[in-house]
């Protein structure tokens, strides 16, 4: 499906609303970017199911693991999967002073249109990066390199 110019803009506002949100340590408004139902997988294998649940974490995490953190954010890819279902790829991490150069997580997106026009996130999964063991796997295997990177 071919997306709109418009409906592009709307999906990665929703990201970058994430992201002033996690600068802002506002666990609510993190919490309302996503659906009532929403899952959310950490990059330790967190599942954390609903939006209360993620708000509960986030309010947590922003004041002990994360606190002072920023959040950096990189959009791969969006594909669209009908009019009110979108998908994004992207990279991600989490950081205190300069945001870092190769950001660490690989994170997949899924949002949906809802009934008042906005888009929320109902689908988040966040995965750790390992550049050593990929490499060596890709150096053993050869076809386990993503076409992308052939």
């Amino acid at each position: 499906m071919r997306a709109s110019t418009r409906d592009i803009a709307a999906v990665t506002s929703v990201l970058e609303e994430l992201v002033t949100a996690w600068e802002r340590h506002d666990a609510d408004a993190y919490g309302e970017l996503f659906t009532e139902d929403a899952t959310y997988v950490t990059y330790v294998g967190t599942l954390y199911q609903g939006r209360q649940d993620i708000v509960d974490s986030h309010r947590t995490l922003f004041t002990t693991f994360l606190k002072g953190t920023r959040l950096a954010d990189e959009v791969l890819a969006v594909r669209f999967h009908g009019p009110d279902v979108a998908v994004v790829n992207g990279r991600g991490d989490t950081f205190k002073g300069d945001r870092p150069g190769k950001l660490t997580k690989i994170q997949t997106y899924t949002l949906v249109r809802q009934e008042d026009g906005r888009w929320r996130i109902a689908a988040f999964h966040n995965t750790k990066r390992r550049p050593l063991m990929e490499s060596v796997s890709h150096r053993l295997a050869p076809g386990l390199v993503p076409a992308a990177g052939r």
